[in-house]
């Protein structure tokens, strides 16, 4: 499967979120799936190539042309596969097509921002992929009262909350048991991922 793993960029979080994210992904590259991330050098993104690799899983990287021209922030050196896009859209666009599952761990508007995106494309029914929301820490425990309280005042209709999964750090069998029962296959591989 290629999973697409959402986080923070930033080299300033706990250690404790890095050791985590690390320790779950080299979980995944050993079951022999392959990552699509948005080719961060540090922090949960970091982490999450670095575990994937030593599973020995694939890493495929996405991420803006400026991001490099800019030097935005510190990309990932290693992957298999970098895909550069011409912005952030269709960053987005790219993870979210390739992938066959979303794993959500902490991080800022950025993780938001595609969550939610995901989320919303799920419930308008143009996917019907696992979404992991890996609540650290419990990090996301915001987020879920935001969602509740949407539904509960009519904002947001209540099987909306149905659309993903909520796990802890001490739920990684389970998280994983969720993200490997898709309801669709799909066979790309990170030699077939291009850019669209």
């Amino acid at each position: 499967m290629n999973i697409c793993v959402y986080g923070a960029a930033s080299s300033e979080i706990d250690q404790f979120y890095i050791d985590v994210v690390e320790k779950l992904c080299k979980e995944l590259g050993m079951r022999g799936h392959t990552l699509i991330f948005g080719a961060g050098g540090n922090g949960l993104m970091g982490a999450a190539a670095r575990g994937f690799r030593a599973g020995g899983g694939r890493v495929c990287g996405v991420v803006p042309l400026f991001f490099k021209e800019q030097k935005i922030e510190a990309l990932d050196k290693d992957s298999d596969n970098v895909i550069y896009t011409r912005d952030m859209g269709a960053r987005k666009q790219i993870m979210e097509e390739n992938a066959d599952a979303f794993i959500v761990t902490p991080g800022g508007i950025g993780t938001f921002d595609e969550f939610f995106q995901v989320l919303t494309l799920k419930q308008l029914r143009q996917n019907n992929k696992p979404i992991a929301l890996f609540n650290i820490n419990g990090y996301y425990y915001s987020i879920q009262a935001l969602m509740h309280n949407g539904a509960k005042e009519k904002f947001l209709r209540e099987d909306c909350l149905e659309l993903y999964k909520v796990f802890d750090e001490t739920e990684v069998s389970e998280l994983i048991d969720y993200i490997e029962s898709p309801p669709e296959e799909c066979d790309k591989t990170v030699a077939e991922l291009k850019y669209s």
